[in-house]
């Protein structure tokens, strides 16, 4: 045999392992399931797989169907095997709508997230993070129309630095502590607390804000934004992080010291970092640094290593954090977690 037919048999075989090694179908796994409302592509894949997250590794896409990667309540999927190995197909249910002849539309809002909307709804359309510029420059709240000493939906407000131009909707947001790196010193961007939204009545200066809906009292100094108009999705394709990518956990939104399952945090890697919407990090807790009880020499510390303790995927990126929905906890988390490729 030759040593390029050798070198192509290793490869072969080494990739089978890896391949194997990575998607592992769990033990008394069904056969078929049928797609019920409420589900979600990453609860589906836990009912095949150890690994949810690597459904992608195994998914067929049947060209027959239209966009094979949304999936609906009534949808089945089946488990096959081709060739020896495992196999996602997709029996399309009532999920796509005969309207007239070669014309089909699929609801889009019908489709199965790709993990649980409620618990990152909010976090889809709200500014969350600004750098130090955009705070500085954001327009504020000057005083409340009536004179209101507590200012919530369905009040005014005067504002300061907002023109036609820039539309007529807007978020109201409270400047919040600065996400620093842990290990750089770095001021990666400054928290926006979402207070509301509301829309223009008067442009001038001030202008008059009506304000539409409110999570808690607005006050003098509030900053306010034009509404953002970027994509932000809940149907997305799991995937490991970049190979060598390892980060932090430096924050969690709603200001708990541990952290559990379906949580929102903040990591310190972004689009900077190549990171985008889908991407999966094991979470290990760091080991702690103690003193060897042995030895006589008491200055004698030892580092014990890092600890899986779960799994975490980005749904929201920008420059310099983004924003992850913790997807498993085997151990209480917390903020200062090391995150690494799976």
């Amino acid at each position: 045999m030759s040593i390029l037919k050798s070198l192509a048999l290793a490869l072969a075989l080494v990739a089978t392992a890896v391949f194997a090694d990575q998607v592992t179908l769990k033990e008394g796994h069904p056969d078929r399931y049928v797609v019920v409302k409420g589900d979600t592509l990453w609860d589906i894949s836990a009912k095949f797989l150890d690994s949810p997250w690597l459904w992608p590794e195994i998914w067929y896409v049947n060209p027959q169907i239209e966009n094979p990667h949304l999936i609906y309540p009534g949808d089945v999927i089946n488990l096959v095997y081709v060739d020896g190995k495992p196999q996602l197909r997709l029996q399309r249910g009532k999920g796509t709508f005969k309207l007239k002849p070669k014309a089909r539309v699929e609801r889009l809002d019908k489709a199965i997230p790709t993990i649980p909307i409620d618990a990152i709804q909010q976090f889809l359309t709200q500014p969350l993070v600004v750098d130090e510029t955009t705070m500085e420059n954001a327009a504020y709240v000057v005083s409340s129309a009536g004179e209101h000493l507590i200012v919530g939906a369905g009040d005014r407000v005067y504002v300061r630095g907002i023109s036609a131009d820039q539309g007529n909707r807007y978020n109201v947001f409270r400047p919040g502590d600065a996400y620093i790196d842990p290990d750089t010193g770095e001021i990666l961007g400054y928290e926006a607390m979402y207070l509301g939204d509301g829309r223009s009545e008067r442009f001038g200066d001030p202008a008059t804000l009506k304000l539409d809906r409110t999570t808690r009292e607005i006050n003098i100094g509030d900053r306010v934004m034009p509404m953002s108009h970027e994509d932000v999705y809940a149907y997305f394709t799991p995937h490991a992080s970049p190979a060598g990518v390892e980060g932090t956990i430096i924050a969690v939104v709603d200001g708990v010291t541990q952290i559990g399952q379906y949580q929102v945090v903040v990591i310190n890697r972004g689009e900077r970092e190549n990171i985008d919407v889908g991407t999966v990090f094991a979470i290990e807790q760091r080991g702690a640094r103690i003193p060897d009880q042995v030895t006589e020499d008491t200055r004698d510390l030892v580092q014990l290593p890092d600890e899986r303790a779960g799994l975490l995927m980005v749904f929201r990126t920008f420059d310099k954090v983004s924003f992850a929905l913790i997807m498993k906890a085997t151990s209480p988390l917390h903020v200062g977690d090391v995150i690494r490729t799976p």
